[in-house]
């Protein structure tokens, strides 16, 4: 059977968006939005589509979750050892994307990644479950394995090694995003959408502009 992918397509038309409805903070009206979809139950509201350049010149992308807005910065943890962890040591500027299809939403994120200090990292790492927490160790991320028994070992080993307290790996920890660029995507019928631009200014202040769909 043959997929026919040009007729597949949905017509928008839940809400509404402009710069006059947003908040004059993009970190806001983000927080804004991702209230909504988290209330609204929309499947994994804080997964985040995360594009990195590695010391390539190539991009990759990911799917990682966001687990903080503080101070105008979203935080997320990984592995720095990782595939996005080298693109991240190699070049800081990042994008984020944002898909909430049950609201018809959409947020894209630019900016700068920087690592957060250790004792956040600390707070965050002591919060996962015991598993997840051996895992971080056992886990040497994006290296090649022989096979999913290397891992199992491994797991193993930590948890004789760390029966009870499990300390953060100094290869693991959380990076924050600033953002510079935020635009903020509502679906709306016969494909005219409704598209929002913050830019960041000198001042530190954001501007709002709308984009032609």
């Amino acid at each position: 059977m043959t997929l026919n992918l040009a007729d597949i397509r949905l017509e928008y038309a839940k809400k509404e968006l402009s710069p006059e409805d947003c908040l004059p903070d993009a970190v806001a009206q983000f927080e804004t939005w991702l209230n909504e979809a988290i209330s609204a139950q929309v499947n994994e509201p804080t997964a985040m589509n995360l594009a990195a350049i590695g010391p390539d010149g190539r991009p990759s992308a990911r799917i990682v979750l966001l687990k903080g807005v503080e101070d105008g910065r979203l935080l997320f943890y990984t592995n720095y050892q990782s595939r996005k962890g080298q693109a991240l040591d190699h070049s800081p500027y990042v994008a984020l994307t944002f898909f909430w299809p049950e609201l018809e939403r959409q947020v894209r994120i630019e900016g700068r990644a920087e690592r957060v200090a250790p004792e956040v990292s600390d707070a965050y790492f002591a919060s996962r479950p015991y598993t997840s927490r051996l895992g971080a160790w056992a886990s040497e991320q994006s290296s090649e394995i022989a096979s999913k028994a290397v891992l199992v070992t491994r797991a193993a080993m930590y948890g004789a090694r760390h029966p009870i307290n499990v300390p953060r790996p100094p290869h693991w920890g959380g990076y924050a995003i600033v953002p510079d660029r935020v635009e903020f995507w509502q679906g709306r019928p016969s494909r005219l959408h409704d598209r929002v631009l913050y830019t960041l200014a000198a001042d530190g202040g954001w501007k709002l502009s709308r984009l032609a769909p």
